[in-house]
């Protein structure tokens, strides 16, 4: 018996727990509080997607006559091929039977649907593909094919990474998810209330925490607290999570609460411990917590108590999850997309909030993104440290909304300092501290790519949405992380306040030569959504646009607007994600932009070398006396030898390095080589770092120009090499 149970609902992703209930369950353990989590998403695809579901599956389909397209009509022609392979097929997925890959790869050993109509793109978008990675895309699209079965025949709201999620869009009233509640429960409903009643029964909870991020998680919280309050009615429910955190701060129609008790927003820690002292002991404290009251919803946060620094919110917890058993997927249009579906990542945070935080687009009134905390280095590593003692894991994905490049720098010395071999990934600004040598730094640490919002590209804009960066800035810092094999995706933007038909294909040429060049590898195209919490949101009048306000009980985020140029951006996003397909994948580059649409656009007013420009920039060689110094090389063999010319003698030493890639030499007088070799002994990530002040002022204890030296060919193969300046 636990007194606490975390439920993730359906669905989110296939590959990874959504990490909101292990940082709670993280936290709940430095209070002693006993939880319980599990991710009924994963949970419900594994039940669902096995022989003996799909079996039942194929025969309501047949009997209910619900068979109509030609697709379903040839899945359901071949559900003996498919009956035979599915469970092989997630096994396989699931990493546990790799040498199936072979049988996959065997020309039409998988039964193929519409789906598989891709295929033909596979060979210029992966090319010489290894056999996994190409047994598992087939595999993919078999279960996508599956995927599509159950939308026509069985329930037109399943999705993999989500559920029902047009109810759970743009919802300002309750109305339509309340009409669905009242309806027949589906097919997936049966699956998921009998997974969540063992576990019920099991965990015997007081309290049942619905931690739902997305719109496409709403439907089944709602759907599992009904059967709770119906079958367990001495259990109390709470909802919280990314959802409610921006969709119901303004939450009154009463009828919510016939499922939920308590709805917390932001930062959850201390609403949660504050929820279990309620329900066990029944103290009346809350913080930021909408509870029903003498019939009227009512938000309560008569709490002394402050919220918890990230210091002491504890290192997340994976335990109970049913880790071995989520599958990876591959999608082939998206390297990015590809990280995120693929493989077990271990969630962690760098900081809460965003140091910048001042985008004109984003929810910067709201908690998450204001208040800005971040974790130390240390205690970072700390905490991946004990994930990957947990789950045996050593993949992480940080969660930030913008990772900090000084933190950044700092976790990446502690990784090396500690000599672990983690792999990791982030979200970034592309702003101009990310140097060449700091990128070197990451990718020494075992980071793999970053992803950063370009949005539009068109300075005009990201100047309106203070976005502190230019295109030229983007280009540079791009580049840095291109050339430390770190791979970039970039999000982009269109429709903005004020963008023009011009400034679109301007951007989009934009990103046209960005991928031309090779300084972007992945991106994709959303058009802008206003939100209640932004400043744009906050302020239409001052960004030209006219808010469609409606009445809200129930959801509100998302805003319709009208915009004082009156273009239809909709019209753009074909052509945009059809161009940016191709450029990801190496081609397209010399179709003039016209042809990506079909209809009239102008002709771009970017020079065709702007960003081949903007990179052929001199480097300053400017450094400050505080920047910091690391070696990441190996210590050198040394050979003596001496020169005679013109009768005087002179001794030399040469230095042989070792990388993991190549070897090199390079040779320096005696007495500045053994200065040097003491000096890179001092500079390695295991000692404390020296400045490059103190450095200068070392060297100039004993020689003269230092600036000679530090600019000479011996050092600059160095700099070359591993000698970074950061």
């Amino acid at each position: 018996m636990k007194d606490l149970l975390l439920i993730t609902p359906p669905f989110t992703q296939l590959n990874t727990p959504y990490p909101g209930t292990a940082y709670l369950k993280g936290f709940l353990n430095t209070k002693g509080i006993g939880s319980f989590q599990m991710d009924l998403g994963i949970e419900v695809i594994l039940e669902l997607f096995k022989k003996e579901t799909f079996e039942e599956i194929f025969k309501l389909a047949f009997e209910d006559d619900r068979i109509q397209s030609e697709n379903c009509q040839r899945i359901y022609a071949l559900k003996d091929h498919y009956l035979q392979s599915l469970d092989d097929v997630i096994l396989f997925l699931q990493g546990k039977n790799q040498t199936f890959a072979r049988q996959i790869c065997t020309t039409n050993f998988l039964p193929q649907a519409s789906r598989f109509a891709q295929l033909d793109d596979m060979d210029y978008a992966f090319g010489a593909m290894g056999m996994q990675d190409k047994a598992k895309h087939l595999a993919t699209l078999y279960i996508e094919d599956l995927s599509d079965f159950i939308v026509e025949c069985i329930d037109p709201d399943f999705g993999f990474s989500r559920y029902a999620e047009r109810l759970g869009q743009s919802a300002n009233a309750f109305d339509e998810l309340y009409a669905q509640l009242q309806d027949h429960e589906t097919y997936i409903d049966q699956i998921t209330l009998e997974l969540l009643d063992v576990q019920l029964k099991n965990i015997q909870p007081k309290l049942v925490c619905f931690s739902v991020p997305f719109p496409g998680n709403l439907y089944s919280a709602f759907r599992c607290a009904q059967y709770i309050k119906a079958n367990y009615p001495d259990i109390k429910i709470a909802m919280g999570g990314g959802f409610p955190n921006t969709e119901l701060r303004s939450v009154t129609d009463v009828r919510v609460f016939e499922f939920f008790d308590f709805i917390t927003l932001d930062d959850g820690e201390l609403p949660i411990e504050l929820l279990h002292n309620a329900v066990l002991n029944n103290t009346t404290e809350f913080k930021r917590t909408f509870i029903l009251e003498n019939g009227v919803v009512t938000y309560k946060n008569n709490t002394t108590k402050p919220d918890y620094k990230q210091q002491d919110v504890g290192t997340p917890d994976y335990s109970d999850l049913v880790l071995d058993r989520y599958i990876s997927v591959i999608e082939i249009a998206n390297p990015m997309h590809s990280l995120w579906s693929d493989g077990r990542w271990n969630k962690l945070t760098m900081a809460h909030g965003c140091y910048w935080g001042k985008c004109t687009f984003c929810d910067i009134s709201l908690d998450y993104i204001k208040i800005y905390e971040p974790v130390a280095a240390n205690l970072l590593v700390d905490r991946m440290e004990t994930l990957i003692a947990q789950t045996g894991e050593t993949g992480f994905h940080f969660v930030d909304e913008a990772a900090p490049p000084s933190l950044m720098k700092a976790l990446a010395l502690e990784i090396i300092k500690r000599k672990l071999s983690v792999t990791w990934w982030t979200n970034i600004r592309f702003e101009k501290n990310f140097t060449q040598d700091l990128c070197i730094l990451l990718k020494a640490s075992g980071c793999i790519a970053v992803s950063g919002g370009l949005e539009v590209a068109s300075d005009r804009l990201l100047a309106l949405i203070d976005k502190g960066v230019t295109v030229e800035q983007v280009a540079q810092v791009t580049r840095n992380f291109t050339e430390a094999n770190i791979m970039v995706h970039s999000y982009l933007m269109y429709g903005y306040p004020t963008q023009t038909v011009q400034e679109t294909i301007d951007s989009l040429e934009m990103v046209r030569q960005l991928f031309e060049v090779g300084v972007l590898q992945s991106g994709f195209w959303h058009q802008f959504a206003l939100t209640a919490h932004s400043p744009v949101g906050l302020h239409p009048e001052e960004y030209g646009i006219t808010p469609n306000y409606k009445n809200i009980s129930f959801a509100n985020n998302d805003v319709d607007f009208t915009d004082q140029t009156g273009i239809d951006h909709t019209q753009f996003s074909f052509g945009l994600k059809k161009s940016l397909f191709n450029f990801m994948h190496g081609i397209g580059f010399d179709l003039p932009l016209q042809d990506w649409f079909e209809f009239e656009v102008p002709d771009t007013n970017i020079d065709p070398d702007y960003i081949y420009n903007c990179l052929a920039q001199e480097p300053t060689f400017s450094i400050k006396p505080t920047a910091k110094l690391v070696w990441l090389g190996t210590l050198p063999l040394v050979s003596e030898f001496s020169k005679t010319k013109k009768g005087t003698t002179k001794d030399f030493l040469e230095f042989t390095f070792h990388d993991t890639a190549d070897s090199y030499q390079i040779t320096t007088e005696k007495d500045k080589g053994l200065w040097l070799l003491d000096t890179l002994e001092q500079l390695s990530p295991q000692n404390k770092p020296q400045t490059f002040g103190q450095l200068k002022t070392n060297f100039e204890t004993q020689f003269d120009h230092f600036e000679l030296f530090w600019y000479s060919k011996p050092v600059n193969v160095l700099r070359e090499s591993g000698l970074l300046v950061l």
